[in-house]
């Protein structure tokens, strides 16, 4: 079986519009941790739209906290940008639910897994794309811009990567012939980092050309591109985006405990490759239900494990928030480059 995975860089549009919306999440809880945030955001060329609904103490500093994320991006003119803010309360009728009853700020079910095929327990073709680019941003190639996608094709029946393709953006003046040497050698150390081989296929901007990017390439919206946040397609996705929500929103903080609960059954050595689902009801506090999934790798009963979730973990909202303590984590640290597999976030532990 050959299975490809994507990755995009921080200067992806749609990865700018996650970054503003996780930028606010945070600069929000900091000042007032029961902030109730569901931050969306658009761009396109110049134009920065803030949208969604906010209570909190605090007013954020939308014009300051866009242009810090446009600044750590690395993108041109940053102080071209004009944003523009269309934010309301949340609705009473949710804060009724999560407010009083501390339940789910949503229904829905959201997916968490698990693997041992890498350290960072993370699929092997999503977790080299995500490496690549980070090893690409690292250059500090100033022939290279900031918008990027890598995309890697594993076989597994043979053990080695097939086919790694990465577009970058570049300067205008530059040819494909000028990157090509500085791409192929990431994607090959990105390969040796891994013990793999490095005579795959190379693709290098198949087009020949990409100069224009980011926002003026495309418009960018939050919560566009939830595979790369999470686990490059190989497992099942709940549908709902990350960026922008606080923790009460079960879209994140389901997701942020379920990948938790596979990782440790994983590493529990229960089974090789674990996917947890977990599903709730709008302002009802324990999940609807609770599903385990190890595709056969488990080295104990699929109930042996349910029992195992059920006695270990507290899954209601506020139980997942105080246990990884989502009310003090630095979302920036998430927005770009996936939100599993890094080092020092608390459902990484």
């Amino acid at each position: 079986m050959i299975f490809t995975s994507e990755q995009v860089s921080c200067g992806h549009p749609d990865k700018i519009c996650d970054q503003i919306s996780d930028a606010i999440v945070t600069d929000c809880l900091r000042h007032d941790p029961k902030s109730r945030i569901a931050a969306e955001c658009m761009i396109k060329d110049y134009a920065v739209v803030i949208a969604g609904e906010i209570t909190s103490r605090h007013k954020p500093d939308y014009q300051r906290l866009v242009r810090t994320v446009l600044e750590r991006i690395g993108l041109q003119e940053p102080e071209k940008y004009s944003v523009h803010v269309m934010v309301s309360e949340q609705s009473a009728d949710i804060a009724l639910g999560v407010d009083g009853k501390m339940g789910a700020g949503d229904q829905g079910m959201m997916f968490g897994y698990g693997t041992n095929e890498t350290p960072e327990m993370l699929p092997l073709p999503y977790t080299l794309a995500t490496h690549a680019l980070v090893l690409l941003r690292q250059l500090h190639e100033p022939i290279l811009l900031p918008d990027a996608k890598a995309q890697v094709s594993f076989d597994y029946e043979k053990n080695r990567i097939a086919t790694f393709l990465i577009s970058t953006q570049h300067q205008a003046g530059t040819e494909v012939s000028d990157i090509r040497p500085l791409v192929e050698a990431v994607m090959e150390t990105a390969a040796q980092d891994y013990g793999l081989n490095t005579d795959f296929v190379k693709l290098v901007n198949p087009t020949g050309r990409f100069v224009i990017g980011s926002s003026f390439a495309d418009s960018g919206l939050t919560g566009r591109k939830i595979i790369a946040d999470t686990y490059g397609g190989m497992c099942h996705h709940g549908g709902g985006a990350f960026s922008g929500k606080d923790p009460t929103k079960v879209d994140r903080s389901g997701a942020y405990m379920a990948r938790k609960i596979a990782r440790d059954i994983v590493n529990l050595k229960y089974a090789s490759r674990c996917e947890i689902q977990l599903a709730y009801a709008i302002g009802i506090a324990e999940p609807v239900s609770v599903a385990v999934d190890c595709f056969g790798t488990e080295r104990i009963s699929i109930p042996q494990i349910e029992r195992y979730v059920h006695s270990t973990y507290d899954l209601t909202p506020q139980g997942i928030i105080e246990k990884l303590g989502l009310l003090n984590v630095d979302y920036n640290a998430v927005s770009a480059y996936g939100h599993f597999g890094k080092p020092g976030l608390p459902w990484e532990e």
